[in-house]
């Protein structure tokens, strides 16, 4: 498989985990709505996750926390340089390798269909081989178009079918690395969270030094409960593509996640420097910055964000809270109030502009504003303190 083939595996799986860090990056938040200081809540929008990359220099998988050696040879679908082919054909002659070639070339054009009627020729060919099924399942979830997110497509009957087939190449080729990498994938898209963690982790074992199995496994132990697991997982993904961004951007949101702010500025920095015109990196920055108590280190990044990206509601809303941290009450609710003009469905800006403009007085603005994010989110607790505290400062009038 040549290089066209390789990006285009490359973005393919890259429109996969962007959606899983950001599903663990949604709960950080600067303060509680309901404080006595009413500080403004905020959200620290993460990062998204690259898949492949090239292949690093040690042998060893990060495993739970701890390294673990493929046996010699027993990986299959890896290369030599302990990395996955960018292809499921292994070009060695079998009956069904000239079909999975001509899948391969298919699937990278895009030409999903052709490359699924391919595979199955594969399949029909050596029926015990697990790469077939592999390319198959591949090749439904694209051209069905199945969102690529965690719990995206749980009764999905075309993701369902895929998870089935991968179950059979993971039973015919236990050691057969892209099984148990998609495996661990469409279980994800299934929302079956536990199930997905033991073929993601095996993906890792089987490809030491693949960057995308790396970051595959660490997102998915830090959705399981597996914070600290889960870092290292990153961590290692961000050592075997230094030059990437977004895995040092993925790094850092797991390192927010287990607490490690000042760590996570640092990763988040190195992402900025590789990728400046990247609005996200900015932010993810500043809003470190933030939650490590440093508005005046925090403001410049996230002005930049916004100058990157002024439709992204999330960043005026993040910058609303440095200035008002600040001392520039004014100008953070400008930004609260542009921040749900561009996007109504943001709650934490409502939460955000009512917490604002009870610091100024405005209780019945207040109370509106509040009211809004409750109608988005009523389980919120950030709402209910918020809404709490109104109710002391304005008791409602009794019948």
């Amino acid at each position: 498989m040549g290089r066209a083939a390789a990006t285009a595996r490359r973005e393919r799986e890259a429109r996969f985990v962007a959606r899983l860090i950001l599903v663990v990056a949604a709960t950080p938040a600067f303060g509680c709505a309901g404080a006595s200081s009413r500080r403004p809540a905020g959200v620290l929008e993460g990062g998204r996750a690259r898949t492949t990359g090239p292949a690093a220099t040690t042998a060893t998988a990060v495993r739970g926390g701890e390294t673990e050696a493929p046996p010699p040879g027993s990986a299959d679908g890896v290369g030599p340089e302990g990395a996955l082919r960018p292809g499921l054909a292994r070009g060695d002659g079998r009956p069904a390798d000239a079909d999975l070639a001509r899948g391969d070339a298919a699937y990278a054009r895009g030409a999903y269909e052709e490359a699924a009627v391919a595979y199955a020729a594969a399949a029909e060919k050596a029926p015990e081989d697990a790469a077939p099924w592999v390319g198959m399942a591949r090749s439904q979830l694209a051209a069905a178009n199945i969102p690529e997110g965690v719990n995206a497509a749980p009764s999905s009957p075309e993701a369902m079918e895929a998870a089935r087939w991968l179950r059979r190449a993971v039973g015919l080729g236990p050691n057969h690395a892209p099984a148990q990498l998609e495996r661990g994938r469409v279980l994800l898209v299934l929302g079956r969270l536990a199930q997905a963690l033991a073929p993601l982790e095996a993906a890792a074992r089987l490809a030491p030094r693949d960057a995308e199995a790396q970051s595959a496994m660490g997102l998915a132990l830090l959705l399981n409960g597996r914070g600290p697991a889960g870092v290292d997982a990153l961590a290692r993904a961000a050592e075997l593509d230094p030059d990437d961004a977004e895995r040092h951007a993925n790094h850092g949101t797991a390192l927010i996640q287990v607490g490690r702010v000042v760590d996570a500025i640092v990763a988040y920095d190195r992402a900025r420097q590789l990728a400046p015109e990247v609005a996200k990196h900015a932010s993810n920055l500043g809003t470190a910055y933030l939650q490590d108590g440093d508005p005046k280190s925090a403001r410049p990044h996230l002005e930049r964000a916004v100058a990157l990206d002024p439709e992204r509601a999330t960043y005026r809303n993040n910058l609303g809270f440095c200035l008002e941290a600040e001392g520039e009450g004014d100008a953070a609710l400008a930004a609260y109030r542009e921040a749900t003009r561009r996007d109504p469905s943001l709650a934490s800006a409502w939460i955000n502009l009512g917490n604002a403009r009870a610091r100024r007085g405005e209780l019945e603005a207040a109370r509106t504003a509040i009211e809004r994010a409750r109608a988005l989110d009523p389980t919120d607790p950030r709402v209910v303190a918020a809404l709490e505290e109104l109710d002391r400062l304005d008791p409602p009038a009794t019948p």
